[in-house]
């Protein structure tokens, strides 16, 4: 079987599904690697250094699409609705497409996909279980996005993170407040924390308070009921407006004493819950920041805008909507890292093998035969459950 890498046409995407270390170990699977000429090129990987693990370069796009029986991508349809729609004519029924394709945002995506007879497996369905820790590509670019929302945090405020004493006087830290302690927060704790940052962090998950403090946090505790707000496989569910409009207010006091917010409260398939409103930014000090990592949902933050800087009353409000893509070196080694597992896992010496009745195999299949197969994207589309036979999700 041959695995096809295609250049991401998203804009402003630089990641590549596989790096060159990937051959090797799917070369293992029975999978050779064939890759569009220039595919990794912006991600700081070119051409030869794929030749030299053992791929093979394609002359162009179109020939990837007609040889690969598997197309991997970071970006597929859904996940790239403008540019990759034009992919969809270069696919082949039977193909495998595999990547992040967005299916409970835009699952009429997937509809697409199933008429091209395609079986497409959606990455950011992945279980939230053990065995799969190794292929959850939503924890791996959390991470990288946790990261860097502290570094334009630091680069937009107007102070100094760490505090310093020097002989013209003492620096006193910066107070970062954190909102959600998934990946992406945990990891901003841990990296604001490294700039000498004095950070409190908040979740509606309780459970997590161990590791905010493990990683030199502070948790800040509000008195909400918050038994019912750990949804499926550890992400947070959606509350009522009640509920968030209780933490909003018990929030306002920690939000108004930070020099910087990040918020990183996202709900899978649903837009993002409003945490931080305009009047909590008014009530901010001058110079302050707010970095919302949720703001290609709507934002937690009522003022945010994706992709832009929103100023108001001196406040920098900051919506980077794809920061995997900003580092995209070490983001796709990572992503690679994720995608060649879940190869391995459905590929046996060289021959598909996966079974359906498999968790893994099931969550993440959205097409397959001509179907839409998986019950949550089904769901999102309107749609009744499909007979048990080849059914997923």
């Amino acid at each position: 079987m041959i695995a096809g890498v295609v250049r991401e046409t998203y804009p402003g995407e630089r990641r590549v599904a596989l790096v060159p270390a990937a051959v090797v170990p799917l070369g293992k699977s029975g999978l050779e690697v064939l890759i569009e000429a220039g595919a990794g090129i912006e991600a700081g990987y070119p051409d030869d250094t794929y030749r030299e693990r053992g791929a093979r370069i394609a002359a162009d796009r179109a020939e990837v699409f007609a040889r690969a029986d598997v197309i991997v991508a970071v970006r597929g349809l859904g996940a790239n609705p403008a540019a990759g729609r034009e992919d969809l004519d270069r696919m082949k029924a039977g193909q495998i497409v595999v990547g992040m394709l967005d299916p409970l945002w835009r699952p009429e995506a997937c509809r697409e996909l199933a008429e091209q007879g395609v079986a497409a497996f959606s990455l950011e369905l992945m279980p939230r279980i053990t065995r799969a820790q190794s292929m959850d590509v939503l924890s791996s670019m959390a991470t990288i996005s946790g990261y860097k929302a502290v570094l334009l945090a630091a680069e937009a405020l107007p102070r100094m993170f760490p505090m310093l004493m020097t002989a013209a006087g003492t620096v006193t830290p910066a107070r970062v407040f954190v909102v959600g302690a998934g990946v992406a927060g945990l990891q901003a704790i841990a990296t604001a924390r490294r700039l000498g940052a004095v950070v409190h962090g908040y979740d509606v998950r309780p459970a997590v308070r161990e590791q905010v403090e493990s990683l030199g946090g502070k948790f800040v505790e509000l008195p909400l009921e918050t038994a019912q707000a750990e949804g499926t496989g550890g992400y947070a569910k959606a509350m009522d407006e009640a509920f968030y409009r209780r933490q909003r207010e018990m929030m306002a006091k920690v939000v108004a004493e930070s020099d910087v917010v990040i918020t990183t409260a996202a709900v899978p398939g649903k837009k993002s819950p409003v945490l931080v409103t305009a009047e909590m930014v008014r009530g901010m000090g001058p110079g302050s920041v707010i970095v919302d990592l949720a703001a290609e949902r709507g934002g937690n933050c009522e003022l945010s805008q994706p992709d832009q800087t929103v100023v108001e009353g001196g406040v920098s409000i900051l919506g980077p909507t794809n920061l995997p893509a900003t580092i995209p070196y070490h983001a796709s080694q990572l992503y690679s890292k994720n995608v060649v597992t879940f190869l391995s896992h459905l590929v046996k010496d060289g021959q598909l093998a996966f079974d359906i009745e498999d968790e893994i195999s099931r969550e993440t299949l959205v097409t397959r035969d001509g179907q839409v197969v998986n019950d949550r994207v089904r769901a999102a589309l309107g749609m009744e459950s499909p007979p048990s036979e080849g059914r997923a999700g």
